[in-house]
């Protein structure tokens, strides 16, 4: 009776889960924006020094709780010789951050590329897909049009999923409520990714 109750209540209580995939080039910002984002949307959160964030090599992994969405977020590392990982998890993922560094012009085509293979994924269709403009704090960086000039031949590929451009500085936390707020709307609402199955055993 016990496991049987204590199963309901589980089932009628727990969150929703959520997988968001943190994808971007190396030295990106990915990880800040990840930590930004744990700080900002998890009690007693109290985070790592930003400063001493290095490159990832592998995966980096976070969870944060907003209404009843529980979103879980893998951040995966950027350097070329790890984005053929990318894909092992997209099966699994109902959103996308794909994070760019606004103040790295000679790498903008290296992130075009590694942006359009991924949105070329069958197994992504249909995934919400937020972009964001990070570092804008830095004097005659990329903005917003900039960018979205720059991919403007990627908008077949992006089809008919949620996709927003932002403007964030992942370092002071600029743009990060908004960009979550917005991921996690989508994410509730695209019936064709519905969100992990409850476990009541």
């Amino acid at each position: 009776m016990y496991t049987l109750l204590s199963g309901l209540y589980k089932y009628m209580f727990q969150k929703d889960e959520y997988c968001v995939l943190i994808l971007g080039l190396d030295n990106a910002g990915k990880t800040t924006f990840l930590e930004q984002t744990k700080t900002k949307f998890s009690k007693n959160y109290k985070g790592m020094n930003l400063s001493k964030i290095t490159t990832t090599v592998g995966l980096n992994i976070g969870t944060i709780d907003v209404g009843k969405a529980r979103l879980m977020f893998w951040d995966l590392g950027g350097q070329e010789e790890l984005q053929s990982l990318w894909d092992k998890y997209y099966a699994e993922s109902h959103g996308v951050i794909y994070v760019i560094d606004s103040t790295d012009e000679e790498r903008l085509s290296e992130s075009k590329e590694a942006f359009e293979k991924m949105i070329s994924s069958e197994a992504l269709e249909g995934v919400p897909l937020l972009v964001l403009a990070n570092k804008q704090d830095v004097p005659n960086c990329l903005s917003v049009p900039d960018i979205k000039t720059a991919f403007s031949d990627c908008a077949p590929k992006i089809g008919k999923r949620d996709c927003l451009v932002q403007p964030c500085t992942a370092l002071t936390g600029d743009g990060v409520n908004e960009g979550i707020e917005w991921m996690v709307k989508c994410v509730v609402r695209n019936i064709h990714r519905p969100p992990r199955q409850k476990d009541i055993t």
